[in-house]
């Protein structure tokens, strides 16, 4: 699942324009995953596109995906929001939740487990199992504690959700891979998640002013 930016031009998120038939992105898909990106009947492709201005070509042969604008007003911001929303799918997660990352808010972070430990498949399948929990109640607890999306595909978990909150889970779910016990976890990502909730008040309460001004 790796992911190959190239064409003549490539996208720079602070440049102002994007030039239609120069500007690419591309995102290998695995092959399996190719008809949930697509849609019955090219359904959530046709979502995608109109949603971020972008025109958006799939191989289905070796799943490569070529991401370009649509028109000149396109912008990279939304380019790179469809190419999240590629990623979110290769990743495992359902066109519904991918949706999600096309909020502007919102953000895709990808963790390789084989970088924390190694390719043994019983390792793998370990930490996996962890992550996941009886009956994916782990997860579930995770996603509900951090107000995030998490999928564990192959060997890689994805978070969906705003920037703090994905990498709170991120951090949480890094203990987990430690080895920590999962009330542990719990207890440090409720920490977390309490700060950056009051922070997130305070700036809305700096931002509309005190109610009696």
């Amino acid at each position: 699942m790796s992911e190959e930016r190239g064409g003549e031009e490539q996208v720079q998120p602070g440049r102002r324009m994007v030039v239609p038939g120069v500007t690419r992105l591309y995102v290998r898909v695995p092959l399996e995953r190719i008809g949930v990106l697509v849609g019955k009947g090219g359904e959530v492709l046709r979502r995608v596109m109109e949603k971020t201005g972008t025109k958006i070509a799939v191989d289905s042969a070796n799943g490569t995906v070529v991401i370009e604008p649509a028109s000149p007003a396109t912008s990279p911001f939304q380019m790179l929001k469809a190419q999240d929303f590629v990623r979110a799918i290769a990743y495992g997660f359902s066109p519904e939740r991918a949706m999600r990352v096309l909020e502007e808010d919102q953000v895709l972070i990808v963790i390789d487990l084989k970088q924390y430990v190694g390719s043994s498949p019983n390792h793998l399948t370990r930490v996996k199992g962890r992550i996941i929990g009886e009956k994916g109640k782990a997860r579930k607890n995770l996603e509900e504690m951090g107000g995030v999306y998490i999928s564990v595909y192959d060997d890689y978990v994805a978070f969906i959700g705003d920037y703090e909150s994905a990498n709170a889970v991120k951090e949480a779910i890094e203990l987990l891979i430690q080895g920590r016990q999962h009330s542990t976890v719990y207890r440090y990502l409720d920490r977390i998640m309490t700060r950056v909730k009051r922070r997130e008040k305070l700036e809305l309460w700096y931002k509309e002013g005190p109610p009696w001004s």
